[in-house]
C-alpha cells in the first residue's frame, strides 16, 4: 500500500513518512463506482463483481498518495475530492499537470504496466478513494471489454492534453498561459475565477508566485480582469484572447 506524506512546499526534499490510507466505508460503495466515468452504465451484477475486486480507502486534505519513483502498485479511482497530479522540479517548483475531480482514475502506470510512479500525486481535499490492484483491473478488463475502451479513451484524451500544455511551456509567454488559464477556469455564469490562490495560478502554469502576481497586477491595470481575495473576475475576456494566443 503507497505511504502517505505531508504537504509538500517548495523544495524538493523528499517528506517525511505519514499515516497509511485509512480504510473508508463499505456501504455504497456499488454507488460510488458507478459515478466513475469507466465503470457507468455497466449492469447492477457487473458492478456487483468488480466492487469485489476493490477497497475503500480515505485520505486527508494535504496528504501525498504517492512519490515519484514509487512502486506503481494500485490503480485510484476517486470518489469524493480531488487529486492534483504534479512534478517538481530541482529547485522545488510546482508544477500542476492535471487537478482531478470526482470519478476520475489516477495512476494509471498499474493500467499500462509500467513499474513506477512519475508524478505527485497530492489530495487537494479531504477523498475517499477506490483502489484496485493491476491483477484485478486485469481480470476486469478481459471481463467486461467496454471499461478497457473507456480507459483508453480517457488515457488519450490525457495524452493530448499534456502535449498541449508541453507545447504551450515551451512556446507561449507567461501572460499568454496565464491568460489561457484564466479564461478556462472562469465559471460561464459569473465569469469569475474562485478559490485559487496566486500561488495555486503560478503552479498551473509553470511559474513562481511573484512571476504570476506581476503577469495578474498587469492584467487589472489594463481592465482585463478585476482581483479579489481568492477570486477573479473576467472583465475583457477578448482582451484575454487575444494574449493567450499570442506566442513568444
Amino acid at each position: 500500500m503507497p505511504r502517505l506524506f505531508p504537504r509538500l512546499g517548495r523544495v524538493s526534499k523528499a517528506p517525511r513518512a505519514a499515516p497509511r490510507l485509512t480504510p473508508g466505508p463499505a456501504l455504497s460503495k456499488i454507488g460510488y463506482l458507478l459515478e466513475v466515468e469507466v465503470f457507468r452504465d455497466l449492469a447492477p451484477a457487473e458492478m456487483g463483481n468488480i466492487e469485489q475486486l476493490t477497497q475503500m480507502s480515505t485520505c486527508h486534505r494535504g496528504q501525498v498518495v504517492y512519490l515519484p519513483d514509487e512502486t506503481g502498485e494500485v490503480l485510484y479511482l476517486i470518489k469524493q475530492g480531488r487529486i492534483q497530479i504534479y512534478r517538481l522540479s530541482p529547485e522545488g517548483r510546482k508544477l500542476v499537470l492535471m487537478t482531478l475531480d470526482k470519478g476520475a482514475f489516477f495512476g494509471e502506470m498499474a493500467l499500462v504496466g509500467q513499474g513506477m510512479y512519475g508524478t505527485y500525486a497530492e489530495a487537494v481535499d479531504d477523498c475517499v478513494l477506490c483502489r484496485i490492484t493491476p491483477q484485478a483491473l486485469e481480470r476486469v478488463l478481459l471481463a467486461y471489454p467496454k471499461v478497457g475502451v473507456r480507459f483508453l479513451r480517457v488515457l488519450g484524451r490525457r495524452l493530448a492534453e499534456t502535449e498541449d500544455r508541453l507545447e504551450e511551456l515551451a512556446f507561449k509567454s507567461v501572460p499568454a498561459r496565464l491568460a489561457g488559464l484564466l479564461l478556462s477556469l472562469s465559471d460561464p455564469a459569473s465569469h469569475q475565477v474562485a478559490g485559487l490562490t496566486h500561488q495555486d495560478l503560478a503552479e498551473m502554469v509553470g511559474t513562481y508566485r511573484e512571476t504570476a502576481t506581476q503577469v495578474l497586477d498587469a492584467f487589472k491595470g489594463q481592465g482585463l480582469i478585476a482581483i479579489e481575495r481568492k477570486k477573479i473576475a473576467i472583465l475583457d475576456a477578448p482582451g484575454l484572447e487575444r494574449i493567450a494566443s499570442a506566442r513568444g
